[in-house]
């Protein structure tokens, strides 16, 4: 009875080897540690813009001090206009990432099951990756005219390429060895990529979504300089307007606008979805 309760004792002690102990920060700690170096580079671009208005680089008219264009920030804040923009520029581009991920998932899924598929439309995908969204326009506005389908065709033709190429890098990525252990499985084609191929390519996709998310933003902003609907408020014609009635504060205030919706959606969305994708692998203390 003693040999075996000390065969069972070591026994238990190399089992909590693998026992991992959950040492995760607090809430307040984790926020402070991902927050803190987005406000010291922000405090870094806010001292060289201070420095070059102390050493009159530019009039005040032109390139206003910060604290001038935080306060008219913080009125535009207060009106409803500026909200009534956000939301409209949000569900543009809200609307046109979905549609681009339903497109580019569908083609990406396409060029891998099918060789022919790749070779007709592989290069295709890259070249209109690299294709800048503002190209489009002209085109859109013959086709749609001012309208919010223009916006949107140019945002899913901005998007959809990032996104079909994350689709296609992650399952080329894949080893042939997972596929194989799928239809040992009895695994159809259907539940093979459902189950198997598009689970292990994650982490290629969310970074083609992430970069999907970057085209599909920057084609809305250009879209809403170019395609002015009127009656609706958007960030974009804010910007515009401002831009010719020179406002200059009015200007670099939506701009922060801009940068700040940007830098939310990739740190409550994209960010976490990525750390959550590589925890799951086991890699998540490496990020």
């Amino acid at each position: 009875m003693h040999a075996e309760r000390m065969i069972d004792d070591e026994l238990s002690g190399l089992d909590n080897l693998d026992v991992v102990e959950d040492a995760r920060p607090s809430l307040a700690l984790r926020f402070w540690s991902a927050a803190w170096p987005k406000f010291a580079a922000i405090g870094l671009v806010l001292a060289i813009w201070q420095f070059a208005v102390w050493r009159e680089w530019r009039k005040p008219y032109v390139l206003p001090p910060p604290l001038m264009v935080w306060e008219r920030l913080a009125d535009d804040i207060g009106t409803a206009k500026l909200w009534s923009a956000v939301f409209n520029t949000m569900r543009r581009a809200v609307f046109g990432f979905l549609v681009s991920i339903v497109i580019g998932g569908i083609i990406g899924i396409a060029v891998t099951v099918s060789k022919r598929v790749r070779t007709a439309i592989g290069s295709l995908i890259t070249g209109l990756q690299t294709m800048p969204s503002i190209a489009w326009f002209p085109l859109a506005i013959l086709l749609f005219g001012l309208t919010e389908s223009a916006i949107t065709f140019v945002v899913v033709l901005g998007a959809t390429p990032s996104i079909a190429n994350g689709v296609i890098g992650g399952i080329d990525s894949v080893p042939p060895l997972l596929r194989r252990v799928g239809r040992s499985m009895g695994a159809g084609p259907a539940s093979l990529y459902r189950d198997f191929v598009v689970p292990a390519a994650m982490p290629s996709v969310v970074s083609g979504l992430k970069q999907g998310w970057a085209f599909a933003w920057r084609s809305l902003m250009a879209g809403e300089l170019l395609v002015v609907i009127p009656g609706t408020q958007t960030i974009g014609t804010r910007l515009q307007f401002a831009r010719e009635l020179s406002d200059a504060k009015g200007v670099i205030a939506t701009m922060g606008v801009i940068l700040v919706i940007g830098i939310l959606v990739d740190t409550l969305v994209f960010s976490r979805l990525e750390r959550r994708v590589l925890r799951n692998r086991g890699l998540g203390a490496q990020h």
